[in-house]
């Protein structure tokens, strides 16, 4: 099942290698990550298979997990259009989606309030 967690950190050199360090001290792989600055604070999203084990390593190096929440994971052939196909099926099913981005190996992450809509209008039931 995976999880898209959120840490929130201080836009400083050196803050994400911290975070992608203690996730991999902890033998938790990384699927996706992205991260979005506003000034002095980011904000990270990660995708982890394991939301316990990412969590704990996290606290231990004294970070804390502001979010998270299933999503869903679609892979996908790296292709022009895919992600307008897919974003349409769930449009078509009048979900509304809060969170999108690529994950490794031609994958896609969804995140939406209604996550048993979006796994139906996605086929991921």
């Amino acid at each position: 099942m995976p999880f898209d967690l959120v840490v929130e950190l201080e836009n400083e050199p050196g803050a994400l290698a911290d975070i992608a360090k203690a996730i991999s001290d902890a033998g938790v792989n990384l699927a996706a990550a992205t991260c979005l600055a506003a000034d002095a604070s980011v904000e990270l999203h990660i995708l982890v298979p394991h939301a316990e084990a990412a969590r704990h390593a996290l606290a231990i190096s004294h970070v804390g997990v502001t979010r998270e929440r299933e999503v869903v994971v679609v892979e996908v052939q790296d292709r022009p259009g895919v992600l307008a196909d897919l974003t349409r099926q769930v449009a078509k099913a009048g979900i509304n989606l809060d969170l999108v981005y690529i994950a490794t190996r031609d994958r896609i992450v969804f995140g939406s309030q209604d996550l048993d809509g979006l796994k139906a209008a996605l086929g991921q039931t």
